[in-house]
């Protein structure tokens, strides 16, 4: 039984709570409860869109629990970082299911590089973000070095990292860490909609498209070639050739059904 983490689904959306009051600090223990449910919710078929929040109104994650802290440094010779968070993201990473933040309060440090880990961040406008450590001495250790600047590039990211500002969510959103900043009443009803739309669609799809993405960080020839080889994939898929002659049947590249192209794709999420 879980202490930190619960799972709420709705049909194949799992929304995923990580409730450790008062602010949800990632403690070691809260990390592995996640990694476990994480690898649950990949391994299961039904589920084609996992949702990450935090539970209570004050914090998605403020941080990591620094009362833990001293504990990673007698680890340190052991060659791990005990807040796990950069093994939890690695195995994010190589989740078929796609990840979406719904990001509320405070999202620091830790809490901020969770929320990286994931592949799509949505944020209410009243939030606030940052990364803090170095204000205590330290760096960001759970992959927050290495995944901002993949997000906003060397100097934003040495900006947030070496000035210790919190950001304001419209601030974060231009910058590009997050992919969008709406009000607090629509975070949630903007969030299901995304998330039960990417449900809607063919797992082998979704899945070949996050890896495809993924390969934008190869040499573009490189990137090329795993995008076709992926595309080559799907086209065997027993879904896409069934929604390809479902499409066609149902009048697809007709100028009238082209008009309406989007509820003809609405359609055929529908019908599976």
């Amino acid at each position: 039984m879980s202490t930190f983490v619960s799972t709420e689904r709705r049909d194949a959306v799992a929304l995923v709570t990580i409730d450790n009051p008062p602010m949800n600090a990632l403690s070691a223990a809260l990390l592995d409860e996640l990694e476990a449910e994480i690898d649950a919710l990949d391994a299961d078929a039904d589920v084609r869109a996992i949702v990450l929040r935090g539970g209570g109104e004050r914090a998605f994650v403020a941080g990591a629990d620094i009362k833990e802290f001293p504990a990673l440094r007698e680890s340190a010779s052991e060659g791990g970082s005990a807040r796990g968070i950069q093994r939890l993201g690695h195995r994010m990473d190589g989740c078929d299911t796609p990840f979406v933040a719904a990001i509320h309060g405070y999202c620091l440090g830790g809490g901020l590089e969770l929320a990286m880990c994931c592949d799509v961040r949505v944020c209410a406008d009243d939030a606030t973000l940052g990364q803090p450590e170095i204000k205590l001495g330290l760096i960001p250790g759970g992959g927050g070095t290495q995944r901002l600047p993949r997000l906003v590039g060397r100097a934003r990211a040495l900006e947030i990292v070496l000035g210790c500002e919190d950001f304001a969510a419209d601030l974060a959103e231009r910058y590009g860490y997050l992919n969008r900043a709406l009000p607090a009443e629509a975070l949630g009803p903007f969030v299901d909609r995304l998330a039960r739309r990417i449900a809607s669609f063919p797992a082998e799809a979704i899945a070949l498209a996050k890896r495809s993405v993924d390969a934008a960080e190869l040499p573009t020839e490189a990137g090329l070639v795993e995008e076709a080889h992926c595309f080559n994939l799907t086209l065997g898929t027993a879904a896409a050739q069934a929604r390809m002659r479902r499409f066609m049947e149902a009048g697809g590249q007709t100028r009238d059904v082209e008009l309406d192209l989007g509820a003809l794709i609405a359609r055929l999420s529908d019908e599976d």
